[in-house]
C-alpha cells in the first residue's frame, strides 16, 4: 500500500528538530552559543495545521532556549527537549490525546528516531536522513531538512484531507 493512501487516517504529526526543522548544522557563536536556521516554510504550515486542530509534537534531545521559543511561537504545545528516550515521549503524546499509532506521521533523520518511525503509521524523513531512517521510511521527502521537508508532510496530509486552503495566517 502507498504512505499516499494512509495521509487520511493522519491526525496528528511527530516531528524531531535538528535534521528535521534544521539543516542539521550548528552555528558556533562567542561564548559558546549555538545557533540553528529554521525555515518559514515549516513554520507556515505548522500554524497552519493547528489552526485545523492537527495536534503536533516536537521531541527532542535538545534543550535550547531558542528552539524552545520558536516552536512556542509557532503554537505548538506538545514540546519535549531532552528527551533520553524518545519512545517514553511519544508514548506520553499519544495517551494524553487518545491518538493511537495509526493516526501519527513521525518525521525523523536519525538513529534516534527510528523507535517511533517504525510504530508511527506514517514514517517520513527529509531527504538529507540518515540511511538506516531511509530504510525505515515510507517517504522520503525530496525536500532537506530544515528547508521545507516539515511543510512538505503537512501539506501532503492537509491536501489530501481538503484542508490546505489559502488564508492569511500570520507570517511566521
Amino acid at each position: 500500500m502507498s504512505y499516499k493512501e494512509n495521509l487520511k487516517y493522519i491526525k496528528a504529526f511527530v516531528f524531531d528538530v535538528d535534521g528535521v526543522f534544521t539543516d542539521g548544522g550548528v552555528y558556533l557563536m562567542p561564548g559558546g552559543h549555538m545557533c540553528r536556521v529554521m525555515s518559514v516554510l515549516d513554520g507556515y504550515a505548522v500554524v497552519k495545521a493547528i489552526k485545523e486542530d492537527y495536534l503536533i509534537g516536537v521531541i527532542t534531545g535538545g534543550n535550547d532556549p531558542d528552539v524552545k521559543h520558536r516552536i512556542h511561537y509557532l503554537g505548538i504545545q506538545d514540546y519535549y527537549p531532552k528527551s533520553p528516550d524518545k519512545s517514553l515521549d511519544y508514548e506520553h503524546f499519544k495517551a494524553k490525546y487518545g491518538l493511537s499509532d495509526d493516526e501519527i506521521l513521525m518525521m525523523g533523520d536519525d538513529i534516534p528516531d527510528i523507535r517511533i518511525m517504525e510504530v508511527a503509521k506514517i514514517a517520513a524523513c527529509p531527504k538529507n536522513a540518515v540511511p538506516e531512517v531511509k530504510d525505515v521510511s515510507h517517504y522520503i521527502s525530496p525536500v532537506e531538512g530544515g528547508k521545507g521537508a516539515v511543510r512538505d508532510v503537512i501539506e501532503q496530509v492537509m491536501k489530501v484531507q481538503g484542508k490546505w486552503t489559502e488564508d492569511n495566517t500570520k507570517s511566521v
